[in-house]
């Protein structure tokens, strides 16, 4: 229920946003607006401003929305209301009312990433766990329990690193557009910094996924390796731990953190399936105990893991995040621009064959994210609300016939040669952007079905 509800406020809200642009600027520049709707099919609701005439209508149907104009292409319009239509305004009317809709869902993500900014969000801090083995992090020097204090892209100045998600994010967004990292990080809040360069570019990157992070070796924050909640029946049950569990060696190696434990637990299932106990020595109220555990083979992909049935590692340390009000406004553009940038560029290494088309998501996996983050607090929510609305924004202006960016093509062309495209021309094209559009909507609901049954 909570995803159903969480996925239908996000689709109203970002809907109604969009539409709201439009028909804010067309009444602006002077056009009749007949009917705002939110939604298609049977009305469940209608309301008729006795000022505008405009019909305000809630359908049943909430996949979308339209704004329904006077226009001479859509029905006869009276001589006397001919310069109230659509169709009779200046060709900068008609680009900025077209122009209005992705750009209004753009200005809202701006102003949701500046609210989490200004309410202040928790975060881990920027301090790193052990890095898995052969990964860029480690080749580097990492050992697990730095602390990063800033860090520096391509040929960036180095900024302030507020958090593991700031640290996370930026690495991200530096290995898809393929800019090498530096690194400054201390042993300590008082300790001497180092500089650890990261060489990104090294990377072949096709996917933005945990797999990538696993390759620079920035996968988790530090945690201490304590047992948290147990899965009734697991492998940890079964063993005889318990919560709180402090483990110190594993196998007679020391475990430096949660992140090396989840890692060896992982490792020890062989290649064929075929579970290995390992020995833990773990402390627990001030005693030390020796506690075999037999993680248990789990199929992931082509490989099979080791599972345990219990939380690893204690709750990592939290800061507050928070911003002043042009601070924080100033960051909402900037996290809206690169969020945008990065949209748009994965989408062309997809259309290119540099990153894979699972990337591309649907309707199915919206929903299950909105449930998710509504679950976890108002923040994740409000930043789940902003990024949907920035993909919303991008996709809208991408150049398909169908979409509001297919329209401001027609006005460029209409710009540069003096006349607007032929009718002809525009059923044809209108036509070839439904079957693009179609084909990105069913690969988008594949990619869903696959990631809800994998």
């Amino acid at each position: 229920m909570m995803t159903v509800l969480a996925f239908v406020v996000a689709l109203g809200l970002l809907i109604a946003v969009h539409e709201y642009g439009h028909y804010r600027v067309a009444v602006a520049c002077g056009v009749k607006v007949l009917r705002f709707s939110i939604g298609f099919g049977k009305p469940l609701w209608r309301w008729q401003s006795p000022r505008s005439g405009t019909e305000f209508v809630i359908g049943a149907l909430p996949l979308g929305g339209y704004v329904r104009m006077l226009d001479e292409r859509e029905g006869p319009v009276a001589a006397e209301e001919r310069h109230r239509a659509f169709n009779h305004q200046p060709l900068w009317a008609r680009t900025a009312i077209v122009a209005a809709g992705p750009l209004a869902n753009l200005l809202l993500a701006v102003l949701l990433y500046a609210l989490v900014s200004w309410i202040g969000v928790q975060e881990p801090r920027a301090v790193l766990s052990s890095p898995p083995p052969a990964s860029l992090a480690e080749r580097a020097g990492v050992r697990g329990g730095e602390w990063v204090l800033s860090m520096g892209v391509g040929a960036q100045a180095p900024v302030t690193v507020a958090s593991f998600e700031t640290l996370r994010w930026q690495l991200t967004r530096a290995a898809l557009t393929q800019q090498d990292v530096r690194l400054w990080v201390a042993d300590g809040p008082d300790q001497p910094s180092r500089e650890v360069w990261l060489p990104l570019t090294e990377l072949s990157v096709r996917d933005a996924d945990a797999a990538l992070l696993q390759r620079i070796g920035v996968v988790a924050p530090w945690t201490a390796p304590v047992v948290g909640e147990l899965l009734p029946g697991g492998a940890a049950e079964a063993a005889g731990l318990r919560p709180g569990d402090l483990v110190l060696r594993v196998d007679d190696r020391p475990v430096p953190d949660g992140q090396d434990l989840r890692m060896r637990i992982r490792e020890a299932v062989s290649a064929q399936g075929q579970a290995q106990t390992q020995r833990w020595q773990v402390e627990r109220e001030g005693r030390l105990l020796e506690i075999e555990v037999t993680p248990r083979p789990e199929r992931v992909g082509d490989a099979w893991v080791g599972r345990v049935g219990a939380y690893i590692g204690a709750a990592p340390e939290m800061v507050t995040v928070s911003s002043g009000v042009w601070e924080g406004l100033w960051k909402g553009v900037e996290r809206t621009w690169e969020v945008a940038a990065l949209s748009l560029r994965m989408l062309y290494r997809m259309l290119v064959g540099e990153a894979s088309l699972k990337n591309l998501s649907g309707p199915l996996t919206i929903a299950d994210y909105a449930g998710k983050s509504a679950s976890m607090g108002l923040t994740a929510y409000i930043l789940f609300l902003a990024l949907i609305s920035v993909s919303l924004g991008v996709l809208n202006l991408l150049p398909l016939p169908v979409l509001d960016g297919g329209h401001l093509m027609y006005y460029l062309w209409e710009a540069v040669t003096g006349r607007p495209v032929s009718d002809v021309w525009m059923e044809r094209l209108q036509r070839g952007g439904m079957v693009v559009l179609l084909g990105l909507m069913s690969l988008a609901m594949f990619n869903d079905v696959a990631r809800l049954l994998g």
